[in-house]
C-alpha cells in the first residue's frame, strides 16, 4: 500500500495523530515492524518511545536493514519518507489494521480482559465457538508470546486467520495492551470482564488506573455487547460508567449457576435450565464457563450448543490441571499468581478434601512487590501446609522475594522454606497421604523458569509427575 493511502485509510488525520509526511508519499509498504533486527525491504519501522530505550534511535538500523518509511514522533536522520505523528503507540493499532485490510471486520471477535480467568474464559469461548460450527481460534498466554501481541503482530495474525478461512477468535486483551493501544482499531464483537483483584501495580501503580486501563476496552466505541460480572466490584463499577453509551450489556454471576457438583476434574451444574458438564476443576472455573455461556448468549447460539461446548474442553494447561500418576491423593498445578488467584484456587482444593491440603507456593521477580506478603498470607491461611519457594525470579534474588512471601505468613507454624522449586514440589508430595490435595501454585503453564537472563527449562506437571513416579515406587519397594 502506498504510504499516502496508508494514512489515509488509517484516518490518521480524522484521529487527530497525524503531524506531516514528508518524503515520497508513494513509497509501497508490505509490512509494520518494531524491532529493526526484523526489518525488511518494504517495512514500517515504527520508533517507539520505550521506558528503557527509544525506538527513535533505532531507526537508521531498520532502514539499512531495508525498511523503506519510519512512523514517527520527530524526523529522524535517516532519509526515507516519515508519517510524523504526535503518538506513535496511538498510531499503531490503526496503521497495522489499514494495512491488513481491517481483518476483525470480517471476524467475530471476543475480548476477555480482567485480573483472572481470561485464558480459561477464552478456551470455553472456542469450545462453543466450534460446537457452533465455527472455525474458531484464540489469542492469549497459552498461543503467544505477549498475552495480547504488539499491534502489527496482532493483526497480521487476524488477517491470516481471515484468509485461511477462520470465523471468530476468543482474545485475551490484557490491562498492558489495553494502555500501550495495541487493540485499537479491533472490532469486537463482545466484550467480557471477568473480575479485577490487585495485580500488575508496579505498572499502573494505582487500582484506579488498572481499573481505567481495563475500562478502556468497553469505553472505545469498539465493542457491540458488553458482558460484565456483576457479583465483581469493579463490574459494577464498570456498569455504571458503561450506562448510556449505547452498546448493550449482558451480566453474570455466580447464583447463574444452580445445584453445583464439584469433584477434581470438574464440575457439573444447572444453568438456563440445562445441565451443564464442565471439565475443568475449581469452582472458580464455574464462574468463567458462566462468563463465557453469557457471551455465547449473547451471539444468538442457542443453550444446548453452549452447553456441549462447555463440556468439549477438557482441561486447559496450567489452570487447576491434574497430575495423575497413579498417586492416592490429588496434585493440581495452577496458575494462581496473584493474592486472590491463589485464595480461589486453594478454596476450591479445599472443597475436594476433608484431610489435608498443602500448597506449594513463589512469587515473581521484578513485579509487583506488594503483593508477595499478601500472597504468603492467603497461602498459610488457608492450607494445612506452605511450601514456600521460588518461582521465576528474573533479576530479583529469590531468598529476598521468599522473604516478602513468608513475611505474610506472619509466623504461622505451618511454613516449610525451600528455595529450590524441584525439591520444593517433591517435600510437598513427599507430604501428601491417601486424600490429601496438593495445588502447585504460580506458574501454570509455563515451560521455564527465568533466572537472571536465562530461561531453564522447567514444567511444574512434569516435575511433579516424575516425584510422583519416584515416591511411588519407593513406597512399592518398602511395601
Amino acid at each position: 500500500m502506498r504510504l499516502d493511502g496508508l494514512v489515509a485509510e488509517a484516518g490518521l488525520r480524522e484521529l487527530g495523530l497525524l503531524v506531516e509526511v514528508l518524503g515520497d508519499p508513494g513509497v509501497v509498504v508490505r509490512g509494520v515492524m518494531l524491532d529493526s533486527q526484523a526489518a525488511g525491504p518494504g517495512s514500517l519501522f515504527a520508533c517507539v518511545p520505550g521506558h528503557r530505550t527509544d525506538g527513535h534511535l533505532f531507526a537508521p538500523a531498520a532502514v539499512a536493514s531495508g525498511a523503506v518509511a519510519v512512523l514517527a514522533e520527530r524526523p529522524v536522520d535517516v532519509d526515507v519518507p516519515h508519517i510524523v505523528v504526535s503518538s506513535v503507540r496511538a498510531a499503531l493499532g490503526p496503521v497495522s489494521d489499514a494495512l491488513y485490510g481491517h481483518p476483525s471486520n470480517d471476524l467475530i471477535v471476543a475480548g476477555v480482559t480482567g485480573t483472572n480467568g481470561k485464558t480459561t474464559t477464552c478456551a470455553l469461548l472456542d469450545g462453543i465457538f466450534r460446537a457452533n460450527g465455527w472455525t474458531s481460534t484464540t489469542i492469549g498466554t497459552l498461543t503467544h508470546q505477549r498475552t495480547t501481541p504488539e499491534a502489527p503482530e496482532l493483526q497480521a495474525f487476524l488477517a491470516k486467520w481471515r484468509v485461511s478461512g477462520g470465523h471468530a477468535v476468543a482474545m485475551e486483551v490484557s490491562s498492558h495492551a489495553l494502555d500501550q493501544h495495541r487493540t485499537d482499531a479491533v472490532r469486537f464483537a463482545a466484550g467480557v470482564f471477568t473480575n479485577l483483584t490487585p495485580d500488575h501495580l508496579d505498572y499502573h501503580h494505582t487500582m484506579d488506573s488498572y481499573f481505567d486501563a481495563k475500562a478502556r476496552l468497553f469505553e472505545s466505541g469498539q465493542i457491540r455487547v458488553g458482558v460484565v460480572n456483576r457479583d465483581d466490584h469493579w463490574g459494577r463499577q464498570l456498569l455504571q460508567r458503561l450506562e448510556g453509551r449505547g452498546i448493550v450489556i449482558e451480566t453474570f454471576g455466580a447464583g447463574d449457576a444452580t445445584e453445583v457438583e464439584l469433584s477434581p476434574g470438574g464440575s457439573r451444574f444447572r444453568w438456563e435450565g440445562r445441565d451443564v458438564t464442565l471439565n475443568v476443576g475449581g469452582r472458580f472455573n464455574v464462574l468463567n464457563a458462566i462468563a463465557a455461556a453469557t457471551c455465547a448468549r449473547a451471539f444468538g447460539i442457542d443453550t444446548s450448543t453452549i452447553g456441549a461446548g462447555l463440556e468439549s474442553v477438557r482441561g486447559i494447561a496450567g489452570r487447576f490441571e491434574l497430575v495423575e500418576a497413579g498417586q492416592p491423593f490429588t496434585v493440581i498445578v495452577d496458575y494462581a499468581h496473584t493474592p486472590d488467584g491463589v485464595t480461589r484456587a486453594l478454596e476450591a482444593a479445599r472443597e475436594l478434601t476433608g484431610k489435608k491440603l498443602i500448597v506449594v507456593l513463589g512469587a515473581g521477580g521484578d513485579r509487583d512487590h506488594d503483593k508477595r506478603p499478601l500472597m504468603g498470607a492467603a497461602a498459610a491461611g488457608l492450607a494445612d501446609l506452605a511450601v514456600f519457594t521460588s518461582d521465576n525470579p528474573r533479576s530479583e534474588d529469590p531468598a529476598s522475594i521468599i522473604e516478602q512471601v513468608v513475611a505474610g505468613a506472619a509466623g504461622r507454624p505451618n511454613v516449610v522454606v525451600e528455595p529450590d522449586r524441584a525439591a520444593a514440589i517433591a517435600a510437598a508430595l513427599a507430604n501428601a497421604q491417601p486424600g490429601d490435595v496438593v495445588v502447585i501454585a504460580g506458574k501454570g503453564h509455563e515451560r521455564g523458569q527465568v533466572i537472571r537472563s536465562a530461561v531453564l527449562p522447567f514444567d511444574d506437571v512434569e516435575v511433579a509427575t516424575t516425584a510422583l513416579r519416584r515416591i511411588q515406587a519407593s513406597r512399592g519397594d518398602a511395601g
